[in-house]
């Protein structure tokens, strides 16, 4: 059998065992592979050895909550693109958008569907099992430089920190230079986000990337009314300066 015909593996970590007990029915009902644990300080461990293609991750746990383990999560070379799935009680926006810039790949609100839930999972391992088209290590427009690879800005040689938003955010922009992105577009992509998600993420996240990208900020077009793209190249600059990278 192949790695791609291998059952996906799931890890549960909610610290209530109703919880985990109800999702780990319905995935292995769909054919998952489930681990699921309630104690939040195993949770790290366990995924080193699981070694899980997904994680169902509570945010409000005791002891260790939810964004403590996704940056955890992410700083372990071995799990650091896991897709991860916040699964709270916390619904405000801001809660969400904190959730996302830790990492998380899509955020939940209890009370849930189960049926939802399963779908999301199923939707995120399916995009993971697409083909996607190879994109070059390095994205270059102007003084701004993205290692894909790394995940590493700079702007004028100089490193730039970015939360891991504004890294997609900026990268998805990179990648389709030219292409009008509109903000629903963003907001499915960046944020996995529905559309009826406030709009106004995504004017927020771009005005602080724009302020991180200092002399090269223009490099950002706004298209008004309808969204944003990165420049072919910037208004001040000869046509023959830049076309070349695009």
């Amino acid at each position: 059998m192949s790695d791609a015909d291998q059952p996906k593996k799931i890890l549960l970590v909610d610290d209530e065992s109703d919880v985990t007990d109800l999702l780990a029915y319905n995935l292995k009902g769909k054919g998952f592979v489930v681990e699921a644990i309630n104690d939040p300080n195993r949770s790290v461990g366990v995924a080193r050895t699981f070694m899980p293609d997904l994680v169902i991750l509570d945010v409000m746990m005791p002891d260790l909550n939810g964004i403590q383990i996704c940056r955890m999560l992410r700083a372990d070379p071995k799990l650091k693109r896991v897709p991860v799935i916040f699964l709270t009680a916390k619904a405000e926006e801001a809660d969400r958008i904190q959730g996302l810039e830790t990492g998380a790949d899509d955020y939940i609100c209890k009370p849930f569907s189960t049926k939802e839930l399963v779908l999301r999972v199923q939707t995120i391992l399916r995009r993971l099992g697409e083909s996607a088209p190879e994109v070059p290590r390095i994205l270059q427009a102007g003084g701004i430089s993205v290692d894909t690879e790394r995940h590493e800005v700079t702007v004028g040689g100089a490193p730039v920190e970015l939360t891991a938003t504004e890294f997609k955010l900026l990268r998805l922009l990179m990648e389709r230079r030219g292409r009008v992105q509109t903000r629903e577009h963003l907001l499915i992509n960046v944020w996995n986000y529905e559309t009826e998600i406030e709009t106004r993420t995504v004017d927020t996240h771009v005005r602080r990337l724009r302020e991180k990208l200092g002399s090269e900020a223009d490099w950002v077009e706004t298209i008004r009314g309808v969204g944003y793209r990165l420049a072919e190249r910037r208004a001040d600059t000869p046509e023959t300066a830049d076309s070349a990278g695009a």
